[in-house]
């Protein structure tokens, strides 16, 4: 367990006597008096500040607040409102800052005060940070940091320049981390601020620790090391030594690692930092485990678990579970090590539930270790259905993250304010969280867990008065038997999981293989996860060139590694059809291409295939054949919103026009009529609703221009997670409130998902998860825009298999059979999530 020294800091700023307008309503010598006795209680303030006396402080604060309304002075008003909130801010009473700075801050603005103005915006930053908001953290100090600079104020330029670094570590961004840091170090040096300079200087090597660069790291740690001891920093002291163990530990080198932790212990002893005295503790333990001592490891383990429940650290007192339960496997006692990886990664999945939006996707890289080996640990005891369970209720929660990251809202009023009002409360428990580790007491302990209690327990009671929002809260275990039961009959549904890139546990890929009445099963196949990775990436971009060749070769690599180990398993279920749940870069692969060299078939010639999500099973126990809307009564289509160059989409406009004469009853709308206003109005009067228009749900936009134009200049007008319509673009988070309870069938005939490096296909999913949620039954969407010729042809026989009776899985099967002989670039990107039924 690393840390960072703190870097998050609000500037005091250096309240000074500041000259008194001449008032009408008082004599000039009452002015002066009252001048006298405001500078008087103001640095008398400022003194108790200085000593850490803020509670004394903020009282006199207020005294010298009278003073100012009385001299009507709102200069005088806002230097005092600063210097409260200042005080407010170092007694973690957050809330109260906040309101403070906010004060000030029009008012420094409006009399030209920049020194004020930054002052105040860093100082809300450090606020929004220090609650975990680090976005609006980030906005602030960039605001604050400009001003400091125009003014030469350099001990301030370093101190934003230090927190915006804070927070692009704490995102996930080092590089930008490291920018910043180092803009801030020889300003630190200039000023002779010591420890400014030490802490700059850990935190570097914590960068340098956290990016896999041992060497660097240990060369800025050792740098920070002595002025630490020099400035008496005791705290930093042992957090460096702990640290410095800590990349020992990493490069091979365990008994330096344990010099180093038992330097720090005591010294974290000393000054009562018990969260660190528990770090310490279980990464001593780390080292005696890897050396071949399990007791000894288990001792420390031991001995921080329960200081780390005290002091509400439930990060690491799910790491510490974690490592107990490593142990055991190491020893042999597999259901002792399942025990306490259950309880790990229960805590992970709570964590998960509250975290802010912008803390969410740092925490998920972070956190799949110890999932994926309780899984490998329940395979291997022959649990194939308790693996199933635990790793889906992992790896299927990204589609909740998909929605949160997005601000995804729900249709129902008061189910969103239910939800907002428990999300306010989260934040005020995340707040004393941290109070309490950084200042514990049995009392603040007690509090915690009563309100950590309540928060959890009004979780459950939303998620059940408001089924709707309960994936939004992630407290719904109960999908996976729920999903098991609703399977259609003749459906096997195949849920391959990569359980790769973790120490100690073999690299495989875990085939999950679940129908309507038959226990679940489990194959796993060896794999090598780079190799993986590189054809999954090269199939794409094979798939997606309609030049390319080679794609049966690819294919039946994959075919070998997905479909081969349990094709005697399927073809003895006799299926008549195959949903997938696709996870990670496995969703950017579309399946029915997948080639089997020994019969020259690809899959989808002896099976239709279709996808699910974790809400697939709503829309898949709602089925009624009896009484669900015909979808021969017709269907709402918008396409071709914008028919100009980049936007224009003819075919996708031919595809709409063509829809009266396949489902009699249609009504479309076209160019300035296909308006996100007339969606709204119409979409509860339909089964079906074909949208061909432009859909991005890229992180960083979209490109519509040709390939060679899509090299990051040409970036057209597309944010992410939007539709295209005439009248406005239309955010996907809305997707719950289009009013799609009636929908069988969405077509998203034209939208586009592209494959990144850094992707991991959640938005593919995710795209489908939110319509699923708004209500619609199934959702057909492309997986890379394909010609516009032929996905009119595709979506002419569609609809007219349809008509004939076929499900949509079928109709959609033989309408890609009919484009067989050709490129799968032209057949494949389209692909049917929930009930194909």
């Amino acid at each position: 367990m690393r840390q960072i020294l703190s870097g998050v800091l609000a500037i005091s700023m250096g309240l000074v006597p500041v000259t008194v307008p001449f008032m009408v309503q008082q004599s000039w010598a009452q002015t002066q008096d009252l001048q006298a006795e405001w500078e008087a209680l103001l640095n008398q303030a400022t003194q108790q500040t200085g000593i850490g006396q803020y509670e004394q402080a903020i009282e006199i604060f207020q005294q010298a607040l009278d003073l100012a309304r009385q001299l009507n002075d709102s200069q005088l008003e806002a230097l005092v409102m600063l210097g409260i909130g200042f005080n407010y801010d170092q007694l973690d009473q957050y809330q109260q800052a906040l309101e403070c700075y906010k004060q000030a801050l029009p008012i420094f603005q409006e009399v030209g005060d920049r020194s004020g103005v930054a002052t105040t915006l860093n100082n809300i930053g450090a606020v929004y940070h220090a609650i975990g908001q680090l976005q609006q953290a980030l906005d602030y100090y960039k605001q604050a940091l400009p001003i400091f600079q125009e003014m030469g104020d350099q001990a301030s330029v370093a101190t934003t320049s230090s927190n915006i670094s804070a927070v692009y570590h704490a995102i996930g961004q080092p590089q930008k981390a490291l920018d910043y840091y180092n803009q801030a170090l020889p300003i630190l040096r200039e000023v002779s601020d010591r420890a400014g300079v030490a802490t700059t200087l850990h935190n570097i090597g914590g960068v340098y620790d956290d990016i896999g660069q041992p060497q660097k790291a240990l060369d800025y740690y050792n740098q920070a090391l002595p002025i630490l001891r020099e400035v008496s920093d005791r705290a930093g002291v042992a957090t460096t030594l702990n640290n410095i163990g800590g990349v020992y530990d990493d490069i091979g080198q365990p008994q330096k690692a344990l010099d180093y932790y038992n330097q720090a212990l005591p010294i974290r002893r000393e000054v009562g930092d018990r969260a660190g005295v528990a770090a310490t503790l279980n990464n001593i333990g780390v080292v005696y485990h890897a050396i071949g001592q399990p007791q000894q490891a288990l001792e420390d383990f031991n001995q921080a678990l329960p200081i780390l429940q005290e002091v509400g650290d439930r990060a690491n007192v799910a790491t510490t579970l974690s490592n107990i339960g490593l142990v055991y496997r190491a020893i042999g006692q597999p259901q002792q090590a399942i025990t306490q990886l259950k309880q790990a990664v229960t805590i992970t999945l709570e964590m998960r539930q509250g975290l802010q939006r912008e803390n969410r996707p740092s925490f998920l890289r972070n956190k799949p270790g110890r999932v994926i080996t309780l899984t490998n640990l329940l395979i291997d005891q022959n649990q194939p259905e308790k693996a199933f369970e635990w790793i889906n209720l992992y790896s299927t929660a990204e589609l909740a993250d998909y929605t949160r990251l997005i601000d995804a809202q729900v249709s129902n009023t008061k189910a969103q304010k239910s939800l907002d009002q428990w999300n306010q409360k989260n934040q005020q428990l995340e707040i004393l969280r941290q109070q309490l580790q950084a200042n514990f007491s049995e009392e603040r302990s007690r509090q915690f867990r009563e309100f950590e209690a309540q928060v959890n327990q009004e979780a459950e009671d939303i998620s059940r008065q408001y089924p709707e929002v309960a994936e939004l809260l992630e407290t719904t275990p109960d999908d996976i038997e729920k999903l098991q039961a609703s399977i259609p009959d003749g459906t096997v549904v195949i849920q391959p999981v990569l359980l790769t890139n973790i120490k100690d546990v073999p690299n495989n890929i875990a085939i999950f293989i679940l129908t309507k009445d038959q226990p679940i099963t489990v194959k796993k196949v060896p794999v090598d996860p780079d190799k993986l990775d590189t054809l999954i990436t090269d199939y794409r971009e094979i798939l997606q060139n309609r030049y390319a060749t080679g794609f049966r070769d690819r294919g039946s690599e994959l075919y070998d590694l997905l479909i081969r180990p349990i094709e005697d398993q399927i073809q003895a279920l006799y299926p008549s059809k195959i949903a997938i749940i696709a996870t990670g870069k496995l969703r950017y692969i579309p399946f029915e291409t997948l080639y089997n060299r020994d019969t020259g078939k690809f899959l989808i010639e002896d099976y239709p295939i279709n996808y699910f999500t974790r809400l697939s099973v709503n829309s898949l126990q709602l089925t009624d054949t009896e009484n669900s809307p015909s979808l021969q009564i017709g269907a709402l289509g918008l396409g071709n919103p914008i028919p100009e160059e980049p936007y224009n989409l003819p075919g996708a406009e031919a595809e709409i026009k063509n829809l009266p004469n396949l489902l009699p009853g249609s009504e479309i709308y076209l160019g300035n009529d296909a308006t996100v206003e007339r969606f709204k109005y119409h979409a509860s009067r339909f089964p079906v609703i074909h949208l061909a228009t432009h859909g991005c749900f890229e992180s960083e936009g979209c490109c519509l221009g040709e390939e060679e134009d899509c090299n990051g200049v040409r970036r057209i007008d597309m944010e992410p997670n939007t539709l295209l319509f005439a009248d406005e673009p239309f955010n996907i988070a809305n997707a719950a409130r289009l009013g799609m309870k009636n929908t069988e069938l969405l077509i998203l005939s034209a939208c586009q998902t592209a494959l990144r490096e850094e992707s991991d296909g959640r938005e593919i999913a995710g795209i489908a998860y939110l319509f699923e949620r708004a209500g619609a039954k199934a959702v057909m969407a492309s997986l890379w825009n394909a010609e516009d010729e032929t996905t009119s042809e595709i979506m002419t026989q569609f609809y007219q298999n349809l008509n004939q009776g076929m499900s949509k899985g079928e109709a959609l099967r033989q309408a890609k059979l009919q484009q067989i002989d050709r490129h799968p670039f032209y057949w494949s990107p389209f692909i049917l999530i929930g009930n194909a039924q």
